[in-house]
């Protein structure tokens, strides 16, 4: 009894002490990064926006590479229910993770509201995309469906994660758009530890500023530095065009030279192709 009173005792202090140096370093600034939100509360183009829904990541990824970005395209990175329907499209709001440490990441921690996985869920804009770094580590999950629910209330557009979730099924049937790793049961904090809120970050092998726009489609996410994202939308929308009536000549036996990629003859008659459609 002694022995078990002078344990529990001894344990209760250590996770007061780590919910004390959780917070310390919260206060210090390095959990959340207020100053530098300002990025991602800036809406996209309703015309950029628009057309980035009905882009593949295929063809936005042709475009980027056009103009010289080859590392755009996240790796292991995967629609967790399928995906149908219109694109995930949105400024990223970025969560950083490092290896957890058992010392400070105990469950108590989740109470305390600075904490940055908690801030995060509670301060993302609505119609962003929460895009977390978590090192593609898959032995435990990044998110469950309560955190995933919250987002969802709050009008986040989707979450992307190089990570796994956990309660899969339940988070699958929100109808929130999620893009992982898979799914993972044991808790986050196993293997995580949030440390930085809206800061530059890795995720599936792709650098990921805030306010990048993220793209994802059955193929998966792609990422689009944010000062080309009209740019890129409008080439991305006029290629699937082209692409659509290139298909038409594969399709009724044209061969592949001239006609993929087009010479001059068949950019004549994709131009006239259009103005047939328009009128």
């Amino acid at each position: 009894m002694r022995n078990g009173a002078i344990t529990g005792c001894a344990h209760g202090t250590a996770q007061q002490a780590a919910l004390r140096a959780v917070t310390r370093i919260a206060r210090a600034g390095s959990l959340f990064q207020s100053e530098d939100t300002d990025i991602t509360m800036q809406e996209l183009d309703p015309a950029t926006l628009e057309a980035l829904r009905h882009v593949s990541t295929a063809t936005l990824t042709t475009q980027l590479f056009k103009r010289g970005l080859r590392n755009t395209f996240m790796q292991g990175v995967a629609p967790l229910a399928g995906h149908s329907g219109p694109n995930l499209v949105g400024p990223a709001f970025t969560l950083r993770n490092i290896p957890s440490r058992e010392d400070i990441d105990v469950l108590e921690l989740f109470a305390n509201p600075e904490y940055a996985q908690r801030k995060c869920v509670e301060t993302i804009p609505a119609g962003h995309v929460l895009v977390q770094d978590c090192r593609g580590e898959r032995n435990s999950a990044s998110f469950g469906s309560i955190l995933t629910q919250r987002l969802h209330v709050r009008g986040v557009a989707g979450m992307v994660s190089d990570g796994p979730v956990r309660d899969s099924t339940t988070i699958a049937a929100l109808g929130l758009p999620v893009f992982c790793a898979g799914a993972s049961a044991p808790p986050n904090l196993i293997r995580h530890h949030a440390v930085d809120i809206n800061v530059p970050i890795g995720c599936g092998g792709v650098a990921v500023f805030p306010g990048d726009v993220i793209v994802g489609d059955a193929d998966g996410v792609v990422v689009i530095p944010r000062e080309m994202a009209a740019e890129v939308a409008q080439a991305a929308a006029e290629q699937e065009q082209l692409e659509a009536f290139l298909t038409e000549r594969i399709r009724e036996g044209a061969a592949l030279p001239g006609t993929y990629p087009p010479n001059d003859v068949t950019k004549a008659a994709y131009e006239l192709w259009k103005k047939q459609r328009k009128d």
